[in-house]
């Protein structure tokens, strides 16, 4: 199946791993990079502007987008770089035969749980996926890197900055 088939939050989410076999885990490594123990003048932040389910891998890719950019332009020691959103939700998949005679080797909808195919994080309107603390020189460092790495993100975002540093 595609990743857009994925995108729309249709059912309750499935998150109880105890009860499902073989959940691939989170390909998210990391969710907070940078210099976490200082304080930085402003924060920036991705926001959605619509609710959606983030893949696990479109989330990663966001965070090496953003990261090796404010890495390469400011270094490990001028910024923080966290990702909010945990990937709990489990995507399951009844794949289907696409052969001749098909009908023979398949049961249809009977017992079409489905088989795990990823993890995806629940993300509602107005609500922080990636914020950047950053020090007020290197503002337009931060915005270039959290508009790459809104271009992995399958739902639109916008960017808003804060003179003040909320809990990070």
């Amino acid at each position: 199946m595609k990743a857009s088939n994925f995108r729309k939050m249709a059912n309750r989410p499935n998150t109880r791993r105890k009860y499902i076999k073989g959940v691939p885990d989170s390909k998210v490594v990391k969710f907070t990079m940078g210099n976490p123990g200082r304080d930085f003048e402003s924060t920036f932040t991705l926001i959605s502007r619509k609710e959606g389910q983030i893949r696990h891998n479109a989330l990663e890719s966001a965070r090496i987008a953003a990261n090796r950019y404010l890495e390469l332009h400011l270094g490990v020691e001028n910024y923080v770089l966290k990702i909010i959103p945990y990937p709990h939700h489990v995507l399951r998949e009844n794949r289907r035969l696409n052969v001749a005679q098909a009908d023979r080797f398949q049961s249809g909808m009977r017992l079409a749980f489905g088989k795990s195919v990823g993890v995806a994080a629940r993300v509602k309107r107005r609500k922080s996926i990636v914020k950047v603390g950053i020090m007020e020189k290197d503002r337009k460092v931060a915005e270039e890197a959290l508009r790459r790495a809104s271009h992995k993100l399958p739902i639109p975002c916008k960017i808003v900055m804060s003179k003040t540093r909320p809990n990070m």
